[in-house]
């Protein structure tokens, strides 16, 4: 289908969906669901995969693939700067929707609730080898996905910035994993405007790779749970913190444990709707196709 044609059908199957919409949907805590919705969400997901990219963007050969694109493309200038939880919000909310609308899921974004699972991350029913994500990976140098519905796919885009085909490489490190802890979310709650939530929500454990980070299946789940941290700490005051906004609208040119911004990379000097230095409102979140884009203000 031609990408013009293409999004123009996605638009409006959200804009009726909006349209229709009289219960806010719910997403729930992936240990809540039952094996059958797990089952649905995996199959749904393993959908993606298999669906021709349209996008046109370098490298992806699937939808799936679409998505870890756009993101790969703006690792820049949505880390470490002011529209990251934003960004990530509507980044898996686009997820959702194509889940929903390309591959029948019934369902919406689960989370991973990762205060229960801290400091023991490698027992978490997230990582279950038939109802979840598969384990660990193998060992090897690339540390490639052992098992689970996801431990064959190739993918095309990354390692970071790279396009070249590889596994779905993981690492699980329990040790990091103690910075979920409730004490932990709750100092992040506890912070008093955006300017001190977002980078304390930011820094809690992060998947080492955050340039392609989406090429693991379970970044949907670990950041729908970051989103909800956000949401939690917006519904404190909610009519002030959902029209605030700040932090810088340029990422630093270090930033740990991201590998150095490629010449094929623009430097980000800025947003749509937001030339400055600092991170507004007005700032536009570009999806580059995969749904439609959002100011800071629509979310």
């Amino acid at each position: 289908m031609p990408q013009l044609v293409w999004l123009l059908a996605f638009m409006l199957s959200v804009s009726s969906a909006l349209a229709a919409c009289t219960i806010p949907s719910k997403r729930r805590p992936w240990h809540t669901l039952s094996n059958d919705e797990k089952l649905e969400y995996i199959h749904a997901e393993l959908c993606l995969m298999q669906k021709p990219a349209v996008l046109g963007l370098p490298g992806p050969r699937t939808r799936f693939d679409d998505l870890q694109a756009v993101h790969q493309r703006q690792a820049y200038a949505v880390h470490f700067a002011g529209a990251f939880l934003p960004f990530h919000r509507l980044f898996v909310q686009a997820h959702e929707t194509a889940l929903r609308t390309e591959c029948n899921y019934s369902g919406y974004q689960p989370y991973w609730h990762e205060q229960p699972d801290a400091g023991h991350f490698h027992t978490s029913a997230v990582f279950d080898a038939t109802y979840g994500f598969g384990g660990d990976g193998d060992g090897g140098h690339e540390q490639c996905l052992a098992t689970g519905p996801f431990a064959n796919y190739t993918n095309p885009i990354g390692p970071a910035y790279a396009l070249v085909d590889h596994c779905i490489s993981r690492q699980i490190t329990d040790a990091a994993s103690r910075a979920t802890a409730a004490a932990a979310v709750d100092a992040c709650l506890a912070k008093p405007d955006f300017g001190s939530a977002w980078p304390c929500i930011e820094c809690v454990p992060h998947m080492a790779n955050g340039v392609s980070s989406p090429g693991d299946p379970i970044f949907y789940l670990h950041h729908a749970w970051l989103d909800k941290v956000f949401w939690d700490w917006q519904a404190r005051d909610r009519e002030e913190r959902t029209r605030t906004i700040g932090g810088p609208n340029v990422a630093p040119d270090y930033m740990p444990g991201f590998p150095p911004r490629p010449d094929s990379i623009p430097r980000p000097t800025g947003a749509d709707g937001d030339p400055g230095m600092t991170t507004t409102m007005g700032h536009v979140l570009n999806m580059f196709g995969n749904g439609p884009n959002r100011t800071i203000a629509d979310l």
